[in-house]
């Protein structure tokens, strides 16, 4: 069987190593359609940004979940645009701010300016850089001289998801229980991906939608000076209060994708410098390029794999004619290795001078809010661990596992080994 003849969203192989799908579809040009759902898969840079900018023929109602939703029927006459809106309700997960359209995405994504912030994410900023250090502190065992640590369970979730929470203005005293949350029953590596987790995604996130309608809802009755404060009582634009359900689902889409993504950026970056302990050394002496190494982290291997289209319209791009209805999968995994782009790019390569055009946090109306929360939050965990730790390792190599997702890709476990810096 060759390979493209296999599934790309269920095939147990390619979900763990989809490199080889991607190095043929690739072959195949910018936009190639897959045998399996009929999904258009588009790979190319420049045809990427054209359907990301293209709003009026493309619809992101199904974002998180493609091919893998119904929509609803059409009634004779109606338009593709007018059954998203009627029938909205009906799709899974369509409410979440990235399966949302303008001028609703517009209006809700509005009410995060004052999370994003200069001062706010520089409190934020300051707030990493203490947990960095605590973090990696307690992780070392000052009797031992070769330390073992299971990365992701014990930096990489917990940080990135306390980073998270500081920003949304989490009470402090709550940080524990969200830790023990990531580490207990509910399982993060699923928020997303797998057909299975996707259609259970309330289920999933049950405990924090009742905990942040808890605090909404108190902060609206009581108003204090904090920042939970400003999140439950931003208006619309329009001067309209959003309902508590609103700001409730931005906060926990915020909270949990921001989570994901970054701790799997974090794992990345970790298992590369630990297979190519020379461009650890080399950080280490020149602090100022680990900017440009994360760019690469990105782009060599983006946390999120690409979100799914709804073509509203018949269209045609790059010369393959789209029609109406057709689902379409923009893979930014796939176009941060254009070879139209990026030279060599299936290649790591820390000092490529043009790292910074990836896409990984996605482009135009739907490019990540915290896309700079993400970047700051890699720039100084690398900083703090590359100083603190010295001959990393990998534990096991070949017992590496990726997440079982079609839309994210990272480490499940990170085993490492190394020495404490004098």
């Amino acid at each position: 069987m060759e390979i493209f003849d296999r599934d790309l969203f269920t095939d147990p192989e390619l979900l763990q190593d989809p490199n080889p799908y991607y190095g043929e579809l690739l072959k195949r040009g910018p936009v190639a359609r897959e045998p399996h759902h009929g999904v258009y898969l588009v790979t190319g840079l420049e045809e990427l940004l054209e359907i990301y900018g293209d709003l009026d023929s493309f619809s992101s109602v199904v974002a998180p979940l493609g091919p893998f939703v119904q929509l609803p029927a059409t009634a004779p006459g109606e338009s593709l645009a007018d059954v998203v809106a009627r029938g909205r309700h009906e799709i899974p997960l369509s409410d979440q701010l990235p399966a949302l359209d303008p001028p609703e995405h517009t209006r809700h994504r509005a009410l995060l300016r004052k999370l994003f912030t200069p001062n706010r994410l520089k409190e934020n900023e300051d707030f990493m850089s203490v947990l960095a250090n605590g973090m990696i502190d307690g992780m070392i065992d000052e009797l031992a001289d070769l330390q073992e640590v299971e990365f992701c369970s014990a930096y990489a979730g917990p940080f990135t998801m306390l980073v998270i929470a500081d920003l949304l203005g989490v009470p402090e005293e709550d940080h524990a229980t969200l830790v023990g949350w990531l580490q207990g029953d509910i399982d993060q590596k699923n928020l997303a991906g797998t057909v299975q987790a996707n259609q259970s995604g309330a289920e999933v996130l049950a405990r924090l939608y009742p905990y942040f309608t808890r605090y909404i809802e108190a902060r609206r009755a009581s108003p204090g000076d904090d920042v939970m404060t400003r999140l439950a009582t931003d208006r619309f634009p329009d001067g309209e209060l959003p309902d508590v359900a609103d700001v409730v689902r931005l906060a926990v889409i915020l909270f949990a994708a921001g989570q994901e993504t970054t701790a799997r950026l974090l794992s990345t970056g970790m298992r590369i410098l630990a297979e190519q302990p020379f461009l650890a050394d080399e950080l280490r002496s020149r602090p100022e390029a680990i900017s440009n190494f994360v760019e690469e982290c990105l782009r060599f291997e983006s946390p999120i794999k690409g979100s799914f289209r709804l073509a509203l319209r018949d269209t045609k791009i790059a010369g393959v004619e789209i029609p109406a209805g057709s689902f379409l999968m923009l893979m930014n995994a796939v176009a941060n290795r254009d070879p139209r782009v990026f030279e060599a790019g299936d290649q790591f390569d820390p000092k490529r001078s043009n790292a910074r055009r990836n896409i990984a946090f996605g482009h135009g109306e739907h490019f990540c809010p915290g896309a700079s929360l993400a970047r700051t939050e890699a720039r100084i965990s690398f900083e703090r661990l590359l100083a603190s730790w010295d001959d990393l390792q990998l534990v096991d190599s070949a017992g590496l596992s990726y997440a079982p997702s079609f839309l994210i890709r990272g480490l499940q476990t990170l085993p490492l080994r190394y020495r404490r810096r004098a």
